[in-house]
């Protein structure tokens, strides 16, 4: 399981430093393959290669029909690249998705279980309080999360 927040930094050929802790938990695996992707809220997802394939498969399995399901194929499937950790545990993300995140230097990893989540800082920053304030207790939680105790 991935978790915490990272500050990294992206070099000019917009290369990243895997933090050691998760390069560590990605070697146990025996696999430093991976698989960048975009998300609706303008942040890139990094899956390891096993966790995305299962993930694809749930996509594409789909109705190809709804175009709903078609959407989330076209940008998640479609986006969809593989990426491998270089021995220095640095991974290469491409021009078109560091655009897609509005990533220039400065980012944030964000460990979300089986994936990370790689914000650009100020962005994060910004969503981070509008959920923040968007906190309203009167509002009901979903049958799904009622049950949760934290």
């Amino acid at each position: 399981m991935f978790r915490g927040a990272n500050k990294v930094t992206l070099d000019a050929k917009g290369r990243m430093v895997m933090p050691t802790r998760y390069r560590e938990q990605l070697q146990e695996r025996g696999d430093c393959r991976l698989v960048v992707t975009v998300d609706r809220d303008e942040c890139l997802l990094i899956y390891p290669l096993p966790d995305w394939e299962e993930i694809e498969g749930k996509l594409m399995r789909l109705p190809a029909f709804n175009p709903q399901s078609r959407r989330l194929q076209r940008l998640m499937v479609g986006h969809a690249t593989d990426v491998e950790l270089d021995g220095h545990g640095r991974l290469l993300l491409p021009p078109k998705l560091r655009e897609f995140a509005h990533l220039d230097r400065n980012a944030i990893l964000i460990g979300q279980g089986n994936r990370f989540e790689l914000w650009d800082e100020p962005r994060w920053d910004e969503r981070r309080e509008d959920w923040l304030k968007a906190e309203d207790p009167s509002v009901s939680l979903p049958a799904e999360l009622s049950s949760l105790a934290l």
